[in-house]
C-alpha cells in the first residue's frame, strides 16, 4: 500500500509558476513509476507527466517545455514544476504511483490559473 499526498496547488495568474509536490509513504518508493495527472471540470483525467523508476520522463504535448517532473527517492517525493501557466492548465492535479498491476492515487490538489 502506498499513500500519496499532494501539495502546492493554488491560484496563479497566466504566465506564472507553481510547484506541486507529492509525498509518498508506505511501501518502498523507488521501484514505482510516478506520474502527475489532471482533470478539468467536465473533462477526463489525463496524463500530464510521468517519471520512471530510472528517471526517464514522458510529457503530454500540451505541457512540453513548460512543466518538469522530478523525483527524490531519498525523500519519497515527486514534484512537478509548472512554468508559463495557461488558463487551460486549470484542473485538479493528482499524483499517481504505479508498479505492475499496483496503482495508487492521491486525493488531488487544485490549480487555478486566472487573471
Amino acid at each position: 500500500q502506498v499513500q500519496l499526498v499532494e501539495s502546492g496547488g493554488g491560484l496563479v495568474q497566466p504566465g506564472g509558476s507553481l510547484r506541486l509536490s507529492c509525498a509518498a509513504s508506505g511501501n518502498e518508493f523507488s521501484p514505482y513509476a510516478m506520474g502527475w495527472y489532471r482533470q478539468a471540470t467536465g473533462m477526463q483525467r489525463e496524463l500530464v507527466a510521468r517519471i520512471s523508476s530510472s528517471g526517464s520522463t514522458v510529457y503530454a504535448d500540451s505541457v512540453k517545455g513548460r512543466f518538469a517532473i522530478s523525483r527524490d527517492n531519498a525523500k519519497n517525493t515527486v514534484s512537478l514544476q509548472m512554468n508559463s501557466l495557461k488558463l487551460e492548465d486549470t484542473a485538479v492535479y493528482y499524483c499517481n504511483a504505479k508498479l505492475y498491476v499496483l496503482e495508487y492515487w492521491g486525493k488531488g490538489t487544485l490549480v487555478t490559473v486566472s487573471s
